[in-house]
């Protein structure tokens, strides 16, 4: 969120990189694993993530950081990602 303020640089903006960086990577960690429950728990904390980072755009938009239609795409694309995770941990189970 490059419109955020300058002081903001380490706190809400830090913890929007890290839950956005955490979503791929515990996806691309849990494919490495041998069963799929053990995939199945790295989905789970993905879509932990993504709900934080839905959460951290929430409260950034709540204290109008960043730019709003930004935001908005960035929240419409999380929901669609969380739908995703969603659909796809329940091909797991089955």
């Amino acid at each position: 969120m490059t419109k955020f303020p300058k002081e903001e640089k380490f706190s809400i903006s830090s913890q929007i990189t890290r839950a956005a960086v955490s979503i791929p990577s515990n996806i691309a960690e849990g494919s490495s694993r041998s069963s799929p429950k053990d995939y199945k728990r790295f989905l789970e904390i993905s879509l932990g993530s993504s709900f934080e980072l839905e959460t951290q755009l929430m409260i950034a938009e709540a204290v109008n950081y960043g730019d709003k239609e930004s935001r908005n795409q960035l929240l419409k694309d999380i929901d669609e990602e969380q739908k995703m995770l969603m659909s796809f941990m329940n091909k797991l189970a089955t």
